[in-house]
């Protein structure tokens, strides 16, 4: 062995009652052997005793043997490594001691202890390097008996509670540590000690006495220790703090469970409430989430002053939750916000800190609130308080540079308060939340102005009239908005008809319904003329194909504006169903662009659709529009609808969707507006393909009572004749305040039609719900025009006199000639 193995082995103690005695004389002779040596070198006292010490050794060190006996003869010891060669063995590597013993009257000898290196690796160094390792560990180390109490342990462990390690023998962990959480401790140290096994990464979460408030993570690992014969003798554990370890998983677990489940919705108060529901309990005690006012309208967020508020500011408390309130399922989402309360006003006084942190973007954290809170403390979420003043966080909830509201977060006294590292992360977890709060406000104000847009495209209410009952129910594919391209309408007309409307424009959204806008006031205002319905859908093609190419040209010659080309263009292809009933004689007119034809329901039960000549898709060009007419039983049901409420999924027949429809208008009621939402809901998901319109309207027939009609001749004496019968017949209604009126229109109109028309001449009155229409049938292909004489002129007034006395008049064509109508007010009781 060399001469720093030497040296080393003088400075290591080793365990004595491992060690191999044997004795030696002064000549380096063995004089005395034990069974333990036989063991160790296979030779027999017999054998042994009188072999030189140099016969034992391998060859290296067998020459050192008389250096070494002098050196113990002039120090007394000698200790190092030496190299052994046992019976039937190779070299072994054993620690060596060597004594000299002083005995009276003889002479002196050698006992040498031997302790084999082979199996014990750890004894290669040291025992003073080996106690520094385990005394002067940072990991707390402890060995604790089958009765799980102290023997040893380490300085380490005074960190983590209990004292010093000579409090802590021949107690147990409970004792050495009241109030800890350590039955799950022992109870890993029980099984250890009945299986064996190791224990190794056990994590053990709570508070220790020294830190009550703070809780605190640890990661033990346990052992068994047995003694020479097999059985167990304790436990040896070793414990690591991992507070920080822990906290920081807690903080990512936090943010990740913020990412899962805040803004799952578009709904502001739902995404508040989502943000105090992530905290609680895991971050804070109590959360409340204030925002403006402003804010939960989807408007803008009201700017404050810099230098704060001068009185206290008003916010609604969109989101609060404690650690009392029952805990909400995983996963569960809350869609109907009409089943949560309203948001109640909060008030935050002037200079508090909420009031600070809206006006200056700026968090606010007080680790123990104190008295001096008194004013503005009623404004904190309320939350059992316990005993002792809270910690307090509030963070502002600020989105793309705007602060929208503040958040709270109250930890009770008995919690560890607020710290920096809590600020970063309440910072870090409102941020997120304000981005989705700013979503769901931009969503809202989004929302309400497509809503308010489908309000004015849309009839709010379908007019009362004569002619039929109508009801409507209407399902966009568009969830979000609310809007499609799909419209229906109800157009009283002149004569006591009404028009039947219904159509649909290619495509969903905002951009569709703008384009349907345009062609129902389009729609509305080709009505007003009077025109047979072919007429109305060939002017209404005529329309869409030159906008279609004003905004080609537009399109060619203009950089960048593909997107508003394609926006114009999208009517193109929309389709429009034209209906127009007369119920004087029953007569039921109808055209169709591009569109299913309606159905009829008939009043003897029947269901069957109108054999109607398809014409083209607005604006896509093609043959002329053709009518068909029918006449309908009063009590029949006209179905008018979209083909969005024939399609089912994206496998669908035209033959199928009719026979469905049929089914659900046989089942209908006898009232119509249960019966029109029956049949959409019948025929249409709650998330459609497509935009679904359904237009109900059951015939009605005027009473022959409520019409008169004359033929005149063509013979100025006429007029005065049916000037008489008029007012006749208006006495016979019990409208005889209108006879001045009504005498006027029938002169001035019948001596038009004789002055300027010629050809039979028919003079008729309608009585109508709330108006008295006076009509004027000629052979005259030319239209009147309303003249405004000057006061020299002594004609041209009659027309004049009619608009100035009526609420409204115009002209509309027929087959054989043209009807000049005008209508008044009643203001008599109905009869």
């Amino acid at each position: 062995m060399g001469t720093h193995d030497e040296d080393g082995a003088a400075r290591r103690w080793f365990d004595v009652a491992d060690a191999v005695p044997l004795v030696l004389d002064a000549r380096g002779v063995v004089t005395a052997w034990t069974r333990d040596a036989e063991r160790m070198f296979g030779y027999t006292a017999d054998e042994a005793v009188g072999l030189d010490l140099a016969g034992l050794l391998a060859a290296d060190d067998a020459g050192r043997v008389p250096e070494l006996l002098d050196r113990c003869r002039r120090s007394g010891s000698w200790t190092g490594l030496l190299s052994v060669c046992p019976k039937n063995r190779g070299t072994v590597t054993v620690m060596t001691r060597i004594s000299a013993t002083q005995e009276s009257g003889r002479a002196p000898r050698r006992l040498v202890l031997m302790n084999e290196m082979a199996d014990a690796p750890g004894w290669t160094m040291s025992r003073s390097v080996l106690e520094q390792m385990v005394a002067d560990s940072p990991i707390g180390i402890a060995v604790v008996d089958t009765d799980l109490r102290y023997v040893w342990s380490n300085a380490a462990l005074e960190r983590f509670g209990g004292g010093p390690p000579q409090r802590r023998l021949g107690l147990r962990m409970g004792d050495v540590q009241p109030g800890f959480d350590c039955a799950p401790v022992e109870a890993t140290m029980l099984r250890v000690l009945a299986s064996g096994e190791k224990v190794v990464g056990f994590e053990h979460v709570g508070r220790t006495p020294g830190a009550p408030h703070r809780e605190s993570a640890h990661v033990l690992s346990f052992t068994r220790l047995d003694d020479e014969w097999g059985s167990p003798a304790g436990v040896y554990y070793t414990v690591v703090d991992i507070t920080d370890r822990h906290r920081a998983r807690r903080r990512l677990a936090l943010l990740d469970r913020a990412g899962r489940h805040i803004g799952r919705s578009l709904d502001i108060g739902r995404t508040a409430q989502e943000l105090a529901e992530v905290a609680v309990p895991g971050f804070a005690d109590a959360v409340a989430v204030d925002l403006l006012e402003s804010v939960l309208r989807g408007a803008e967020p009201t700017a404050l002053p810099a230098s704060g508020a001068d009185g206290p500011v008003v916010l609604r408390r969109a989101g609060h939750r404690t650690a009392a309130d029952p805990a909400p399922p995983d996963g569960e989402h809350d869609d109907d916000a009409a089943d949560r309360p309203a948001p109640r006003t909060v008030t935050h006084a002037a200079g508090s800190p909420a009031a600070r942190c809206l006006t200056t973007g700026r968090a606010w954290r007080e680790e123990r609130v104190g008295p001096e809170a008194a004013g503005w403390s009623t404004a904190l979420p309320a939350a059992d308080a316990g005993s002792g003043p809270p910690s307090v966080l509030i963070v502002p909830v600020r989105a793309r540079g705007a602060t929208l509201g503040v958040t709270t977060f109250l930890r009770h006294a008995a919690q560890e308060p607020f710290g920096e590292d809590d600020l970063v992360l309440a910072e870090d977890l409102v941020s997120r939340a304000a981005v989705c709060v700013d979503n769901a406000r931009r969503y809202t104000r989004e929302r309400d102005a497509a809503l308010a847009l489908q309000r004015n495209l849309l009839p709010h209410r379908l007019p009362e009239q004569d002619a039929v009952e109508a009801a409507a129910c209407y399902r966009p594919a568009d969830e979000l908005t609310g809007l499609g391209g799909d419209w229906y309408d109800v157009i009283p007309l002149s004569g006591a008809r009404v028009a039947l409307v219904v159509g649909e424009v290619p495509g969903h959204g905002i951009e569709a319904a703008a384009q349907m806008g345009r062609l129902r006031t389009a729609v509305r205002t080709l009505a007003a003329l009077g025109l047979p319905p072919d007429e109305v859908l060939a002017h209404l093609d005529d329309l869409v194909a030159r906008g279609a190419q004003d905004q080609d040209g537009a399109g060619d010659g203009a950089e960048g504006e593909g997107a508003e080309h394609a926006d114009a263009s999208q009517a193109v292809g929309a389709g429009c169903l034209y209906v127009v009933y007369d119920p004087v004689d029953g007569r039921c007119a109808m055209a169709a662009a591009g569109h299913p034809a309606p159905a009829v329901a008939r009043p003897d039960g029947t269901v069957e659709f109108v054999d109607l000549p398809q014409g083209p898709p607005l604006g896509a060009g093609g043959p002329p529009f053709e009518s068909a007419e029918l006449v309908l039983p009063e009590g029949s049901v006209l179905a008018l609808h979209t083909d969005g409420l024939l399609t089912q999924g994206d496998r669908w027949t035209l033959a199928d969707g009719r026979e469905r429809l049929v089914r659900a208008l046989e089942r209908r009621g006898t009232t119509l507006e249960p019966s029109c939402r029956g049949v959409i809901d019948a025929l249409v998901p709650d998330r459609p393909h497509d935009d679904a319109a359904l237009l109900m309207a059951r015939t009605l027939r005027l009473p022959a009572g409520r019409v008169a009609e004359w033929e005149l001749p063509v013979d100025p004496a006429a007029v005065a004749e049916a000037r008489k019968a008029a007012s006749r017949r208006l006495g016979e209604w019990g409208l005889e305040e209108l006879s001045f009126t009504t005498e006027l229109v029938v002169s001035e109109l019948v001596t038009n039609a004789i002055r300027y028309a010629g050809g039979p001449i028919r003079l008729r009155l309608i009585r109508e719900r709330a108006l008295l229409v006076c009509e004027v049938h000629d052979a005259g292909a030319t239209t009147p025009h309303l003249r405004h004489p000057r006061t020299t002129d002594e004609g041209g007034r009659g027309l004049l006199l009619v608009s100035q006395v009526t609420r409204r008049w115009g002209t509309r064509f027929v087959p054989d000639g043209k009807i000049i109508w005008a209508e008044q007010s009643l203001s008599g009781p109905e009869a």
